[in-house]
């Protein structure tokens, strides 16, 4: 281990689906030990310690009680983060929390007071990808003037298809789910990352299929009754002035669409899926006859195409930095933008109206050197 690194004790709290992705993700980093599992459901706590080696494991009480974690990686269900953060913070830990920082704006502002009053203790959020090569080398690329003065950006989220591989998806098709606050995330991140923050959102949304089969193998449930709206249209106008297009949809299945472009008054940036860490980001400047690719700004994350583009950690190795006095970069300020961005779409939709968020934030710093 570095020297110079301060080590960590990790308590992960929640073994669910994801757990397995954060435990070989922390594992590229010796300073960041987990030392204890805590669920619910004990037994699957300890089923989840024996199968990757954690020596310790009981339930969320056991867990925010153990003096010897300092950080508590919190992957409950959306619906338990804000409950779950702020105990945590209360039980003098420092916290990494999985997206979205919490499902309402109300609570989102609850959570960001509970982190203000547990003195010095840092809070962190997912996503995290909007640190790696793919967004840090958009986001050079428009601070380079690659593009001239950024105009707009479309983003294009289409169906995972979760139906088919998550055993037990009612989640994502329930109250704090949908396409918006469950991949939503990704995608808003890196805009305001590129762009800056959002001055206001308007929307339309809709809810495709009432009720869905489940095909997972090993599934808990055979069919879900859908709750939320699965297709949702928004306008993000940034206080820059760019004005990006979103399509978020758990009804397309298939599309030929970009994942997510940028425009400038001199050219257009093409970039790749904001949920993974890496891949090619394409640049064509007004007269050019053919896309470039840019060489990446920061180091890979992993191979692309590989299972390493899965894996989870960086924000937390973010967050340990912070704890050491470094930048934090999926902070919580951040976090909470993003989070009402996110919420104004629904808003926006049901009333019918453009929202002006309340809050801003800073572009978070670059990890590539300026």
């Amino acid at each position: 281990m570095n020297a110079a690194r301060q080590p960590h004790r990790i308590g992960i709290l929640g073994s669910g689906n994801i757990f397995g992705r954060y435990v070989a993700g922390l594992a590229r980093y010796p300073e960041l030990e987990i030392v204890r599992v805590g669920d619910i459901d004990v037994g699957r706590a300890k089923q989840a310690a024996g199968d990757h080696g954690i020596p310790a494991w009981g339930d969320d009480a056991e867990l925010y009680a153990d003096a010897s974690v300092d950080i508590i990686v919190n992957l409950t269900p959306p619906a338990h983060h804000a409950r779950t953060v702020i105990t945590a913070l209360e039980a003098g830990k420092h916290v990494y929390v999985e997206k979205p920082l919490a499902t309402t704006v109300e609570d989102g502002r609850a959570v960001l007071s509970a982190a203000a009053a547990a003195s010095r203790r840092v809070l962190g959020s997912a996503p995290d990808t909007f640190l790696c090569s793919a967004s840090q080398t958009a986001r050079k690329a428009v601070d380079d003037g690659r593009i001239g003065t950024p105009i707009g950006a479309t983003a294009f989220l289409s169906h995972s298809k979760a139906e088919t591989w998550h055993p037990d998806p009612r989640f994502l098709f329930q109250a704090g789910g949908g396409p918006v606050m469950d991949m939503g995330s990704y995608y808003f991140a890196v805009l305001v990352s590129c762009l800056g923050p959002v001055r206001s959102v308007g929307a339309a949304s809709r809810i495709g299929a009432e009720r869905r089969t489940v095909t997972a193998p090993g599934r808990v449930v055979d069919s879900i009754e859908v709750t939320v709206p699965t297709h949702a249209s928004a306008v993000l106008t940034f206080a820059s002035g760019a004005i990006a297009t979103t399509l978020m949809s758990f009804d397309v299945w298939d599309t030929e669409l970009p994942h997510m472009e940028i425009y400038g008054t001199e050219g257009t940036l093409s970039l790749p899926h904001p949920n993974f860490f890496d891949g090619d980001v394409r640049l064509k400047r007004h007269g050019d006859t053919e896309w470039t690719v840019l060489e990446p700004a920061v180091e890979l994350f992993g191979a692309v195409g590989t299972r390493e583009q899965a894996l989870r950690g960086l924000g937390v190795r973010d967050l340990a930095d912070a704890v050491e006095g470094g930048p934090q970069r999926a902070n919580a300020t951040f976090a909470f933008h993003v989070l009402e961005a996110l919420c104004a779409v629904e808003e926006a939709s049901g009333q019918a109206r453009v929202v002006e968020l309340t809050s801003t934030c800073e572009r978070p710093q670059p990890r590539y050197s300026v």
